[in-house]
């Protein structure tokens, strides 16, 4: 078996904690191999298999995510798992799909751990559902981030650009808020498992940075231009503020990327927010 094998059976597992489970084995395998396992050549699907649930809206259509109780909780936090699963899966893409690009082997052990540690982050969204009396798919989700990989599958630089340093990155953003919104509430099991997914996706979004300014290198691109360009192209609307601009920059993002793509001034931005 080699780590595109591997890959391919990640994305095609359909019920979610199986997928999960499945993408810390794969990690784990290619791991323990010592540098032994090839990456070989895959065909991914344009969609990875998925479980029946739950289901998908427009993100107009997305109901608000308001009150204390524990359903109110819960469908929060569903929010933020339904991105995680979708993430397992833009990991493995990436590891699957890409490779005929002559990319050195750290890249593909970068996104194996980025795979391994969404499983990790959904694992542990599950156990605080379960806590709080319910489970993936008990709420509905939208399918934009899918959607994005499915507008770069053909286009390696723009995958990086839009995906960790769009997509994820705005997790940078809208994690701290929450995080302080369920401290609030008390609920210091949730802020817990919330610190460990905005440590784990700071370390992401600066892997997508890496290997997008790596891209750049080796074909003679400005990053920050051609990042402008690719987002123009295959995002559509502005960047939305504010933005957690010390997570931003330690993830190798400075704002001279993406206050032009906002229409906000630099002074709407949060550089002095913790994370």
């Amino acid at each position: 078996m080699n780590l595109s094998d591997l890959a391919l059976s990640v994305l095609s597992d359909g019920e979610a904690a199986g997928k999960a489970a499945r993408s810390r084995e794969a990690a784990k395998l290619w791991r323990d191999s010592g540098g032994a396992m090839e990456i070989g050549r895959a065909s991914p699907p344009d969609r990875p298999a998925r479980p029946a649930r739950p289901l998908l809206l427009p993100p107009a259509e997305m109901p608000r995510r308001r009150g204390q109780s524990d359903e109110a909780r819960a469908t929060l936090l569903h929010a933020v798992q339904h991105i995680e699963l979708n993430a397992i899966d833009l990991a493995w893409d990436m590891v699957a799909r890409f490779t005929d690009h002559e990319l050195p082997r750290e890249f593909y052990d970068d996104w194996v751990r980025v795979g391994e540690e969404e499983a990790t982050h959904f694992t542990l969204l599950s156990q605080r559902l379960a806590d709080l009396g319910f489970s993936y798919g008990d709420f509905p989700a939208h399918d934009g981030l899918w959607e994005a990989a499915l507008a770069t599958r053909h286009d390696l630089a723009a995958r990086l650009a839009v995906v960790p340093m769009v997509l994820e990155a705005r997790g940078l953003d809208v994690t701290p808020a929450m995080i302080t919104r369920f401290g609030r509430m008390g609920d210091e099991k949730s802020v817990n498992v919330l610190k460990t997914i905005l440590s784990d996706e700071i370390g992401h979004v600066a892997i997508g940075s890496r290997w997008f300014h790596y891209f750049c290198t080796k074909n003679d691109l400005s990053p920050r231009e051609n990042w402008q360009r690719l987002v123009r192209k295959h995002f559509q609307g502005l960047l939305k503020p504010p933005f957690n601009d010390d997570a931003r920059e330690v993830a190798g993002l400075p704002n001279d990327y993406y206050l032009p793509l906002s229409g906000a001034p630099a002074a709407k931005s949060t550089k002095k927010r913790k994370f």
